[in-house]
Formats: C-alpha cells, sequence, structure tokens
C-alpha cells in the first residue's frame, strides 16, 4: 500500500511499483499469452498477465524482477526478454497510484504449464478484456513483436533447439500473420547470420526430400536487425 514519507515540510506519497510479462509463444500457430491466477485481491482469481512486486532487498532492477517473476509465476526462463514500457496512472489499480515497469518474453514451443493450475497460455486474439490495464499492456507487446519480426531476428527465439528454413518461415508468418516470400525470406536469414546448419542433420521420414537442420549459433548476439523490412503479403 502507498505510504508517506516526510522530506522537510514537504510529504510525498509513493507509488505502487510492480513489474508486468507478457510472456508469448506459439501454440497450433497462432500467437498465445500466458497468464497468471491472482491469489489476492484487487481481482483475486481472475487471470492476469504474470506480475509482482519489486523486491528491492533482492532484485537489483527491475530487468533482474521481470526474470524472477518468470521464474515464479510460470516456471520458465525466457531466452529472449526484453523491457516494453512504463505503464502508469492514479486509475490502473483501484489500491491507488501505481506504475508498472513492463516486459515481453518468448519462449519456444512446446512449453509445459506449472502444476497448481496458476499458469495458462491463451490465444492473443481472444484476449479482449483482462484486469486492470493489462489488455492495453498485451496489445502493446503483440504490435512491438510483430513489427519487430519484420526487420529482426526475433522469432528465432521461438524455434526448437533444430529447425528447418521452411519452419523458421513458416514462424514468421504466423506471427505477422501475412505470407513472406522465400527468396526474400532466406537473403533476410543469411544477411541476420544468427543460425547455422546443424553438421549431418537432415529431416526423416515423409514424402519429401530431407531438409537441412539448423540451430542458432551459440555466440550469436540476443538480437540483430537488419536496415529494413520484410516486404509482406
Amino acid at each position: 500500500m502507498p505510504f508517506r514519507t516526510k522530506l522537510g515540510a514537504v510529504d510525498f506519497e509513493r507509488p505502487i511499483v510492480t513489474v508486468d510479462i507478457v510472456l508469448l509463444t506459439l501454440l497450433d500457430g497462432a500467437l498465445h499469452a500466458g497468464l497468471s491466477r491472482r491469489d489476492k485481491a484487487p481481482a483475486l482469481g481472475a487471470w492476469t498477465l504474470p506480475g509482482g512486486w519489486v523486491h528491492t532487498d533482492q532484485d537489483q532492477d527491475a530487468d533482474e524482477a521481470a526474470a524472477r517473476i518468470l521464474r515464479d509465476k510460470a516456471g520458465l526462463v525466457s531466452p529472449y526478454l526484453e523491457q516494453l514500457k512504463t505503464f502508469s496512472g492514479m486509475h490502473r489499480d483501484a489500491r491507488g497510484w501505481s506504475l508498472s515497469v513492463s516486459y515481453y518474453a518468448v519462449v519456444p514451443a512446446p512449453v509445459g504449464e506449472p502444476s497448481g493450475g496458476r499458469f495458462r497460455w491463451a490465444p492473443v486474439d481472444g484476449l479482449r478484456s483482462l484486469p486492470f490495464d493489462h489488455a492495453q499492456i498485451l496489445r502493446t507487446a503483440v504490435e512491438r513483436v510483430r513489427s519487430k519480426t519484420l526487420y529482426s531476428s526475433l522469432p528465432v527465439h521461438l524455434m526448437p533447439a533444430q529447425f528447418t528454413l521452411g519452419e523458421l518461415q513458416r514462424t514468421y508468418e504466423q506471427v505477422l500473420g501475412a505470407v513472406l516470400d522465400k527468396r526474400g525470406f532466406r537473403r533476410r536469414i543469411e544477411e541476420l547470420d544468427v543460425i547455422e546448419e546443424v553438421p549431418g542433420a537432415f529431416t526423416s521420414g515423409g514424402s519429401h526430400r530431407p531438409a537441412q537442420l539448423y540451430r542458432k549459433k551459440a555466440h550469436a548476439p540476443a538480437l540483430k536487425t537488419a536496415p529494413s523490412n520484410l516486404p509482406v503479403s
């Protein structure tokens, strides 16, 4: 709860400070967000974005708080976690003036769900209403991820340990909800230079010619960008 401290003759009210995370993955070809069931008021029992207080005695900064909350609420460590935006105001939380440092993160599928029924995945396009301003935070994060997909290597973090170029292209297309030109996409992936062939590894089975398997480069930066967007249709 907010409390007052005194500096000289002026009172200052401390706002509520939390960290909220939009955790995204691809399931059944569609973007899904991870939701956590609240165990206290306000919005007791409701599904919200994973979030929590900043632990000033434990968290060195907001980034550490976000990583800790993901571990605690979703049982996951994300290969990509980035600060999204600060949301604040006097009406976003019934307990008082509040500030949320929001993040977005991506994880590959399939992903498990922690036991206890306190975490689940839901399609982002079906989440029209969430407590607090979490629907707005979710929309902002999805827009950011889709925008970044057009010019960066971000969707590589949605891939399993090994994958084909065709599977990587489909992942880009599923995030964007659009079709990409095969030649243009492969030129972009070569330009970004964040994946490599797995020596001697090919797909097996099926009626198609075996396809080369790829993996993320071990020492590639978390994100690489290109100077222009991928053309979509």
